[in-house]
């Protein structure tokens, strides 16, 4: 081995030990001809004290070294002179005095600080220049927290009668609500695999194969538009039990999640134990979103029942279509100006609102643009059911629900971050249940499965499915945090009669049904046992976990946000023999 220890490990204990280190010179200092370097490796930084006349070697290789070269360093633990001491560091008692040094390899000056955290370099020369930028100490300690997340799951998971077992990455299109990315079949021109959305039927037909209860940490794949919290591959713990109901599964996941906080990131505190659970409708009645952040307040509340009389024509020309006004309270802000009141303004706008209305409580009274449109009387209501205190601004979003809740949770984010509303290091677990089985796609004039195809309904809601779809609901559930959604799972389907019924609903034919659901279809009829799962994202709970403002930073190789991976110039043109033995072309 190149080294007899880590350069994490050295403390006072070690002194007068002979010992080899190897790593990177993270620094360098020179004061009176001695050379100071600080030797960093995976497990830390220590000081190595560097003499002049070791041997002709060793000078000349010292005469050279520079930042970022990988060095061998032979030399004596000492403790560092009184007050001399680096309370900062670890090894900050100690130093190693060289007697030898040995240059492993040379390094060109890096396009990016690698010591210093606090200068953070373009994304893209990150990303570029990935192989180093993993160096630096924020993304090491990611890294690590990563692995203890990943290996708590498996430990915890392990000790409860879960057997971990992988499955196929070239498999069949999955409907998940992305597109698939297709792998070509040289062996079989003209047909493709695709690459797993999720591990869904296989986790299914694995129940069917009385594994009973299975995980595994899963890379999956999804064609889809990016944002802070996506990627085109990420990965999740997916996992699934038999013979299980709802509940069943909430409180294992639950317990799993309970117990691995404080384990893997102690300075977080859950919000809640039990964790609340939601319906679909409270929270988008309470929060316009089925993942709200439940750190802070700023419910959204609905005052159309008080304003049926009102004449303000923003008001009543919603309410007359068939819309509500709901508001919300953003404490304190009663001062903003014109122009921040634009800039709330036009976050609405961008989102599909036609505005907003504003009601401030001044010490002068009330003002804003709704203000002078309403009467006396129903301000007053609007001030009692809100509870807004003098130098509250109180918003409106005045269209149909949807666009509503669409606006007004966006405007309730946006004033959380301003306002620091929300602690980082709390942890707001909650369960939102009870979703719709189906949605209406008013482009395609057909109904849509809201989560996937394989949900079980609600048994008591089996015979809406001629008469009113829509209100069918769903043995779904989601796990959501601090605002994302961190987990989605349901009840399966087990029986063939349900899944045929909800593949007719969703206007897929018997013969298509069999095309590409004949495995699943027939598997049910050989004893498949009631079973469910859910599968969190270990991507997202890292970036909560490491406070980081999007998953590209807990990933080791990430796409870019174009989808291109930057470091390697992927996607890239194929070889035309490539594509000729694919029975591929190229069309522009």
């Amino acid at each position: 081995m190149y080294k007899t220890h880590t350069c994490g490990e050295l403390r006072a204990a070690h002194a007068g030990q002979n010992v080899t280190l190897a790593g990177w010179v993270n620094r360098r200092r020179d004061h009176g001809g001695i050379a100071f370097l600080d030797l960093r490796d995976r497990f830390g930084i220590v000081q190595v004290v560097c003499n002049p006349g070791l041997s002709p070697e060793s000078d000349q290789a010292l005469d050279a070294l520079r930042s970022e070269w990988v060095v061998q360093i032979e030399g004596k633990v000492q403790l560092r002179p009184e007050g001399m001491q680096n309370p900062n560091m670890a090894t900050g008692e100690i130093e190693v005095v060289a007697t030898q040094v040995r240059v492993l390899n040379p390094s060109k000056t890096p396009p990016l600080y690698i010591s210093k955290d606090e200068e953070e370099p373009d994304e893209n020369l990150r990303l570029k220049y990935r192989y180093l930028d993993l160096r630096r100490e924020r993304m090491k300690r990611n890294m690590e927290l990563r692995h203890e997340v990943v290996l708590f799951m498996r430990k915890y998971l392990s000790e409860r009668g879960f057997l971990e077992i992988e499955t196929p990455i070239l498999f069949k299109t999955t409907p998940e609500g992305a597109r698939d990315y297709l792998v070509p079949s040289r062996i079989h021109p003209g047909q493709f695999y695709a690459l797993p959305q999720s591990p869904q039927q296989l986790k299914q037909l694995l129940m069917v194969a009385g594994m009973e209860r299975y995980f595994q940490i899963a890379r999956c794949f999804r064609d889809e538009d990016l944002r802070g919290d996506r990627q085109p591959e990420f990965t999740q713990l997916d996992l699934e039990m038999s013979f299980v109901e709802r509940d069943d599964v909430l409180d294992m996941v639950e317990g799993l999640f309970t117990a691995l906080i404080p384990a893997v990131a102690p300075h977080k505190r859950l919000l809640a134990s039990p964790w609340p659970k939601l319906t679909y409708a409270e929270a988008m009645e309470r929060y316009g979103t089925d993942k709200p952040d439940l750190r802070f307040g700023m419910e959204l509340i609905d005052v159309s029942d008080l304003l049926q009389a009102s004449e303000f024509m923003v008001f009543k020309g919603a309410l007359e279509a068939g819309g509500v006004v709901k508001c919300l309270v953003a404490p304190g802000c009663a001062a903003y100006t014109r122009r921040e009141v634009d800039e709330l303004t036009e976050i609405a706008r961008n989102l599909g609102g036609k505005g907003l209305a504003t009601l401030a409580e001044t010490a002068e009274g009330p003002k804003g643009t709704a203000a002078k449109f309403l009467r006396p009387e129903e301000i007053r209501a609007i001030l009692s059911r809100t509870g807004a205190k003098q130098g509250d601004l109180i918003l409106f979003a005045a269209d149909q629900k949807p666009i509503v809740h669409k606006v007004l949770a966006a405007l309730r984010l946006h004033f959380r971050d301003r306002l620091n509303l929300a602690d980082k290091d709390v942890m707001a677990f909650a369960w939102v249940v009870d979703f719709p089985m189906f949605e209406w796609k008013e482009d395609e004039q057909k109904w849509d499965a809201a989560h996937h195809p394989f949900t079980m309904p609600r048994l008591e809601h089996l015979d809406r499915f001629e008469t009113d779809p829509g209100s069918i609901l769903s043995d779904a559930y989601d796990m959501v945090c601090n605002g994302y959604e961190m987990a989605s799972g349901s009840i399966r389907i087990h029986r063939r009669d349900i899944q045929s019924k909800v593949f007719s609903l969703l206007g897929i034919s018997e013969e298509e049904a069999q095309r590409k659901f004949g495995h699943m279809l027939e598997a049910f009829e050989y004893g498949a046992p009631p079973h469910g799962g859910m599968a969190p994202g270990i991507d997202r709970l890292v970036m909560l976990l490491a406070d980081e403002p999007n998953i590209r930073e807990v990933i080791p190789f990430p796409k870019n946000q174009a989808a291109r991976d930057v470091m390697a110039d992927a996607p890239s043109p194929a070889d035309p023999a490539q594509l000729k033995e694919l029975h591929i072309k190229v069309v522009e």
